[in-house]
């Protein structure tokens, strides 16, 4: 399914993004996948992710087929309104494609609990009515406890299985986080729960380091940055006197001494 996406910006200067949504199987239960607002996304990069999820969907058993969608439109550095403006006219159409027992998108690269928001608020006014048709949506309007943390706590609990099996824990592991979203938020928040040094973040700007890992505190600056400021990386310098940033670099090929993870 394709279509374009007109959306106002602040200027009042009309712009067009081209959507898309990939459905492959049905046959079982509804389609299901997350939505990906990147410049990178076009049609052969969704249908690769929608295969993918097919894969990901039978391992957990339960009734849902493969589905992608998603637009190549950039949330970084717009506005609350310009997001807004664009998930509501992407809704107007992807609506007609979508049902909680049709297909069911979830969030992605660029697509957090805010513009799964906006687009579930077009959904309900556009049909009437309130039902599971996105997942990912904020605690106090259908949202499901835990689900934020999923993903990175599952990670971590993969690696923890890994370790276990080669005789070792994660206690006093130095390792490195890649991205700086919800997954490494949350892998980060475990990690340090089971006492590991997590000593990275990352984004496209960069990657900010914290030799001796980040604490709780130190954590919970990196969520209200990339979460509520919508800031960068490097923001967390003006937090921090013992991290360093490095621009245009990943982790792995910054970090000064002995790494045991890179996730």
């Amino acid at each position: 399914i394709m279509f374009r996406v007109p959306w106002m910006n602040d200027k009042s200067e009309m712009c067009i993004n081209r959507g898309f949504r990939i459905q492959y199987s049905s046959a079982i239960g509804p389609y299901k996948g997350g939505c990906r607002f990147h410049p990178s996304v076009n049609l052969s990069v969704l249908k690769f992710l929608g295969f993918e999820q097919i894969l990901k969907n039978s391992l957990t058993t339960l009734p849902m087929g493969g589905g992608k969608g998603g637009s190549d439109f950039d949330p970084k550095g717009k506005t609350d309104r310009e997001v807004m403006s664009f998930c509501q006219s992407f809704m107007t159409e992807l609506q007609r494609h979508i049902g909680q027992f049709t297909d069911v998108p979830a969030g992605d690269i660029g697509v957090g609990g805010r513009e799964i928001g906006y687009m579930f608020g077009q959904y309900k006014r556009l049909t009437n009515k309130f039902e599971g048709v996105l997942t990912g949506k904020k605690y106090n309007w259908g949202g499901s406890l835990i689900r934020p943390e999923a993903t990175g706590y599952g990670a971590v609990y993969y690696l923890q299985e890994m370790m276990q099996d080669n005789q070792t824990e994660m206690k006093g592991k130095v390792v490195l986080v890649s991205g700086s979203g919800n997954v490494a938020q949350y892998a980060c928040e475990k990690l340090i729960q089971l006492q590991a040094k997590c000593c990275s973040f990352s984004d496209s700007d960069g990657t900010i380091i914290e030799p001796e890992g980040f604490t709780v505190e130190g954590l919970a600056k990196i969520m209200d940055i990339k979460n509520n400021l919508r800031g960068r990386c490097q923001d967390y310098m003006n937090f921090s006197k013992t991290a360093k940033f490095y621009a245009g670099q990943r982790p792995w090929a910054v970090f000064e001494g002995h790494v045991d993870v890179i996730m």
